[in-house]
């Protein structure tokens, strides 16, 4: 918009998103995901821009959305202590402060709880971000190296969300459990056990059997 002042302010809106997959900043115009876990295929969002004058004018166009459903190995979960609703609600802010201490460009998979405080949004004081990085040749950062740069940057990221956010910010890397010994392992590590303290008591008893013979 060529005009000056309110006139050529522009914000910019999706139009009936009834899906919440995707947001928008209203500033830029740059749309992101915020939630896409376990969905594929082409979207199609309405986005409309706006200026600010008095008769305010607008213009609408289609952008094609395509989400591709295989897997990565190297996505990593972000942990923050604050709730999910204040999260989505600054989650470009958030994609900003990460992009900007990594010096790669990430991608915001899934914004969530846990299975039982998604259906109270506002009540669970843990979100979990699932993250993308991109290189500069558009390729995927390996995990590790994802999550070595973002314990490096740990206390910068905290600092720089620590002024989006209203309360104090602690950031995390969500690790992996360590995977339980299977039924049959253990039940294996029991029998191998007993049967070591079954030959020792064995051997003990030889001994000693042996001893008094001696005498």
């Amino acid at each position: 918009d060529p005009d000056s002042g309110d006139n050529g302010l522009l914000l910019y809106s999706l139009v009936n998103n009834q899906g919440n997959e995707f947001d928008i900043d209203e500033n830029t115009g740059q749309i992101f995901t915020v939630s896409v876990a376990g969905k594929a295929g082409t979207f199609r969002l309405k986005v409309q821009a706006a200026d600010q004058g008095t008769r305010r004018l607008t213009a609408q166009t289609t952008v094609t959305v395509t989400v591709d459903s295989s897997s990565s190995n190297n996505i990593v979960v972000v942990v923050l202590n604050q709730k999910i609703n204040v999260v989505e609600r600054n989650i470009v802010e958030v994609k900003r402060v990460l992009e900007d201490k990594l010096a790669w460009n990430v991608f915001v998979i899934d914004v969530y709880s846990n299975e039982f405080e998604r259906k109270a949004r506002s009540s669970t004081d843990v979100t979990y971000i699932k993250i993308l990085a991109f290189d500069e040749a558009n390729q995927e950062v390996p995990a590790e190296d994802v999550k070595r740069k973002l314990r490096e940057q740990t206390s910068n990221i905290e600092t720089e969300l620590g002024k989006i956010f209203p309360t104090f910010v602690t950031a995390a890397i969500e690790e992996a459990p360590a995977e339980t010994a299977s039924p049959e392992l253990t039940a294996t590590i029991v029998l191998s056990v007993l049967l070591g303290c079954t030959l020792i008591a064995f051997l003990v008893y030889l001994l000693v059997t042996k001893k008094r013979k001696r005498y």
